[in-house]
């Protein structure tokens, strides 16, 4: 499922897209703290953002070029300040589309879905690593396991290309970190966590059980075994 993330502090515009974006069976993760976006930015590891320029603290330029330091994911502008000085500035800050207050919803849903069809349809030319019966699609963010594909984030994605492409050796904990988002000014001990153990899930779910295993203080391993 794509997770979208809405950082918007107008509460009836976010509610509508938010019911808009579940309505298409999407999730969506809407900003609660706007004085420390990035913090829920790299729990929730989204698909796609949707920003505003207007918000409290700092404004959506602000946000959109932390996000670009570690993240290439699709960002769409959505604000009222629709003059070219504004789209000009957002498109030069690393933003993908900017649509203008008012708009349409249906404009909206096309856009995103769009942008996610481009930005994560699988490559034909595809290297694999595989482990245990499942196959890694290199480039993807996909996983293969008696015939069911299994959809990652791009965060879940690395931490598995990682592990499976050191199968059998330990990976530490602050290799991943480093891995994923290549600085700790607003990643903690926590956030690799919630990324690991969401990712587990995935696999349990699929039949992939004990697939990552922990090794305390240390790090994490799969075992080609």
């Amino acid at each position: 499922m794509y997770r979208i993330f809405l950082v918007e502090d107008d509460n009836d515009i976010a509610s509508s897209v938010a019911e808009a974006v579940k309505a298409w069976d999407y999730s969506v993760h809407v900003v609660s703290d706007f004085h420390n976006v990035m913090k829920e930015f790299s729990i929730v590891d989204p698909h796609l953002v949707i920003m505003d320029i207007s918000l409290p603290f700092y404004n959506g330029y602000h946000w959109c070029s932390k996000i670009r330091e570690i993240s290439k994911l699709p960002i769409i502008f959505l604000s009222s300040a629709s003059d070219n000085m504004n789209q000009v500035m957002a498109i030069n800050m690393g933003a993908d589309d900017f649509i203008a207050k008012p708009f349409d919803m249906n404009v909206l849903m096309a856009k995103i879905q769009a942008m996610l069809r481009r930005s994560y349809d699988f490559s034909n030319d595809v290297k694999l690593i595989s482990c245990r019966g499942a196959v890694l699609n290199i480039g993807s963010n996909t996983l293969e396991y008696q015939g069911e594909r299994i959809e990652m984030s791009k965060n879940e994605y690395r931490i598995l290309y990682e592990l499976m492409s050191n199968k059998g050796k330990l990976v530490s904990r602050s290799k991943l970190m480093e891995s994923l988002w290549a600085t700790d000014d607003f990643v903690d001990e926590n956030t690799l966590s919630v990324n690991v153990n969401r990712l587990r899930k995935k696999l349990e779910s699929a039949g992939l059980t004990d697939f990552i295993v922990t090794k305390v203080g240390r790090g994490y391993i799969v075992e080609d075994a």
